[in-house]
C-alpha cells in the first residue's frame, strides 16, 4: 500500500549542514493528507520551531485538494510534528544553540500509509562553505564522466 511519494527539501543539504537527523510523524486534516498522496506539498521555505513545547512545522505549502469542498484546509498552517518526549526534549536543548536550526528534509509514506517527515538539526553555512559544496559537485560530475568515458 506504500505509496511512492518523496517530497523533498533541495535547497537544505546546499544551505545548511546537517548535524542530527529525526523522522516525525505528522498531524494532519483529511484532505491535507489526500494532497500529499497526489505530491502537492512543498517545504522548500519551510522551517521547524517549538510553541508550548511542542514541535511544529511552519510554512509548509500543502495545496487544496482538488476534490474537497467547504472542508479544505488552509494551505500554509502550522503543522504539528509527532516525537516521543526524549527526542522532543534533545532537539528543545540544542535548537537553543547559537546558530542551530531545525528544517524539514523530506516527506514521505510509510508502510503504514501515514505521513512521515524527515527533519535534521542543521548549522547555516557561510558562503564560503557553499562555494566549497559546489567546488565537491562539480568536481563528482567531471569525475563520473572520466570514469564512463
Amino acid at each position: 500500500m506504500a505509496l511512492d511519494i518523496n517530497i523533498r527539501n533541495k535547497k537544505a543539504t546546499f544551505e545548511y549542514q546537517i548535524l542530527d537527523k529525526y523522522t516525525a510523524g505528522l498531524k494532519l486534516l483529511g484532505t491535507e493528507i489526500k494532497s500529499i498522496r497526489q505530491g502537492k506539498a512543498n517545504i522548500g521555505d519551510s522551517f521547524c520551531n517549538f510553541i508550548n513545547g511542542e514541535l511544529y512545522v511552519r510554512n509548509m505549502d500543502i495545496s487544496e485538494y482538488s476534490h474537497g469542498s467547504f472542508y479544505n484546509h488552509a494551505a500554509k498552517r502550522d503543522r504539528k510534528l509527532l516525537l516521543n518526549k526524549k527526542e522532543l526534549k534533545k532537539l528543545l536543548i540544542k535548537g537553543e544553540d547559537k546558530g542551530l536550526t531545525i528544517i524539514p528534509l523530506r516527506i514521505f509514506i510509510n508502510e503504514r500509509g501515514f505521513a512521515k517527515m524527515d527533519i535534521a538539526l542543521a548549522q547555516g553555512k557561510k558562503m564560503f562553505d557553499k562555494r566549497e559544496t559546489l567546488k565537491e559537485r562539480d568536481v563528482k560530475r567531471e569525475m563520473d564522466k572520466a570514469m564512463k568515458g
